[in-house]
């Protein structure tokens, strides 16, 4: 960190919500009308997982949906308002939903997700190591009885 300025680094995991709720120059705040609200996240990897936290306060864990399709994984939520007259509110509510691509095929039975003090987690374990599948093949010299011979 240089100064008052915060570096942040960037992900490489690419989000596809950049790609279609990115505000309109000139236009701060506007979204299309039906669009989901974006989800804040944060992505961390480390040796044996990916974890992926998306701050979402004032919901139950029921409200959330979470599908793994090959390496994308998408977190939806649907946070309806209250009944109750309000003088000012400044509470998102309806629908929202984050997608994102990790850099390996997710293992979907293995996927963990929890919700606390508003913040979901959700934990994806990293796949096994596929085994080396380059080796050396030993030539043999052939003998004069012709085994060996195409």
């Amino acid at each position: 960190m240089t100064g008052d300025r915060v570096e942040r680094r960037h992900s490489h995991v690419p989000d596809f919500n950049d790609l279609f709720t990115r505000e309109f120059p000139g236009l701060p705040g506007w979204r299309p009308g039906a669009a989901a609200h974006s989800i804040p996240v944060e992505v961390s990897s480390g040796t044996d997982a990916y974890v992926l936290r998306a701050e979402l306060p004032g919901m139950d864990p029921e409200d959330f949906t979470i599908t793994v399709d090959d390496n994308v994984i998408t977190v939806s939520a649907e946070h309806s308002e209250s009944e109750e007259d309000k003088e000012h509110s400044e509470f998102r509510y309806g629908s929202f939903r984050r997608t994102l691509q990790l850099p390996v095929t997710i293992p979907a039975d293995d996927v963990d997700a929890s919700y606390k003090d508003g913040i979901l987690t959700i934990r994806v374990p990293m796949p096994e190591a596929k085994a080396d599948t380059r080796r050396t093949i030993r030539v043999r010299r052939a003998d004069d009885t012709g085994e060996g011979k195409s």
